[in-house]
């Protein structure tokens, strides 16, 4: 399994971005995605999931600024990022859990994911 992440950069607070990560290696379908993200110097903290039935899971500090969505055909999971703060700042990363029909953020930020990406960089300007 394979997950290549894209859409970093740097952008002003307030402003958008798209994250996207291409997955391969697995058929996509019965799976749980999600992305997380750190700060050097702590933890890993989970930001969303979707599972197999399209079912999205935020975590609180993003809930109504990111929506997670995937296009099963292509193999693609996404992030879109409105209204960034300056906290949002940090490496984004892709992750899944082939063969898991349901999930949410918290437990999975608890339990973790089998398989991670390399990480994209989001960084913020004031």
């Amino acid at each position: 399994v394979q997950l290549v992440e894209s859409g970093g950069g740097s952008v002003q607070a307030g402003g958008s971005l798209r994250l996207s990560c291409a997955g391969s290696g697995y058929t996509s379908g019965l799976d749980c995605m999600g992305w997380f993200r750190q700060v050097p110097g702590q933890g890993r903290e989970g930001v969303a999931t979707i599972d197999t039935h399209g079912s999205p899971s935020y975590a609180d500090s993003v809930k109504g600024r990111f929506t997670i969505s995937k296009d099963n055909v292509n193999n693609t999971l996404y992030l879109q990022m409105n209204n960034l703060k300056a906290e949002d700042a940090a490496q984004y990363f892709c992750a899944a859990e082939p063969g898991l029909e349901f999930c949410t953020v918290v437990v999975r930020t608890a339990y973790g994911m089998a398989f991670w990406g390399e990480g994209t960089l989001v960084t913020l300007s004031s």
